[in-house]
């Protein structure tokens, strides 16, 4: 268990392990968060009583960007030997092999943001804001910005929310696609979170690993090299006990009962 970060799981779900950021007052993204994210990244990976996971930052806030004041007096040097860990922290949570969820409420801002869009899915307060400021700072997103956001929204619209640093608020992040639910106000984002990933607790844990691996490996090459990645984790679940339940379970039209194995 980190300072900063630590992965939890929840008495009232089984199954649900929280990355909860508590860096008060705003989760400042610095070092010791990073490494503490990448670790608890790496927990929620290996553990298998943990089928799904929650990225949290509280009712208030979610994070509200990288710590500026540990980044303003570093040069050249020092950031080049710093940016590919500050990727690797966020790289960590993107590759769990499970289904992972941010819940957002309040502030996700620049390093933030990207923290969210390294989840597969983003639920949002209704008062929520998101963006990517970094350009009012003189420099650009580093941590998966321009790259994990034109992916999800498009090119275009991803410059233009770059370029103008602006933040957005909920509803419009909602009709952009950067989240893809609202929680009304005085309800829990965890609480939403929870119940968004209940259908996977109990699903085929190694064909939602197989289906994640295909689209995010897919998104990063040919249509002729996705088709061929996809082929191979098809026919490897057909090495996996979930498959012969679910299929036997399709035949005697029953109600199947995945092990996860």
């Amino acid at each position: 268990m980190g300072e900063f970060v630590r992965l939890e799981t929840l008495d009232e779900q089984p199954g649900v392990g929280v990355i909860r950021l508590t860096r008060p007052p705003m989760n400042a993204l610095n070092r010791a968060v990073q490494d503490e994210l990448r670790a608890a990244a790496g927990e929620a990976t290996s553990r298998d009583d943990i089928r799904a996971v929650i990225v949290y930052g509280g009712e208030k806030v979610f994070a509200a960007g990288a710590d500026i004041k540990e980044m303003a007096d570093e040069g050249y040097a020092q950031m080049a030997a710093r940016a590919p860990e500050l990727t690797a922290a966020f790289d960590a949570v993107a590759r769990i092999p499970k289904p992972v969820v941010a819940a957002i409420a309040g502030y996700a801002l620049g390093g933030g943001c990207e923290l969210a869009l390294a989840c597969d899915f983003r639920i949002a307060a209704a008062d929520a804001k998101l963006g990517q400021p970094e350009i009012g700072l003189g420099i650009i997103p580093g941590a998966g910005g321009t790259q994990r956001l034109p992916r999800l929204i498009g090119p275009s619209k991803a410059k233009e929310l770059i370029f103008t640093g602006r933040h957005v608020a909920a509803e419009e992040a909602l009709r952009l696609g950067l989240v893809d639910a609202l929680v009304p106000a005085g309800e829990s984002v965890l609480d939403a979170a929870v119940a968004s990933v209940r259908p996977y607790l109990t699903g085929p844990a190694q064909a939602l690993r197989a289906a994640k691996q295909a689209i995010d490996g897919g998104l990063s090459v040919d249509l002729a090299s996705g088709l061929a990645l996809e082929s191979h984790l098809f026919a490897a679940l057909f090495a996996t006990e979930d498959k012969n339940v679910g299929m036997r379970a399709f035949v005697a039209k029953a109600k199947p009962d995945f092990t996860g194995k």
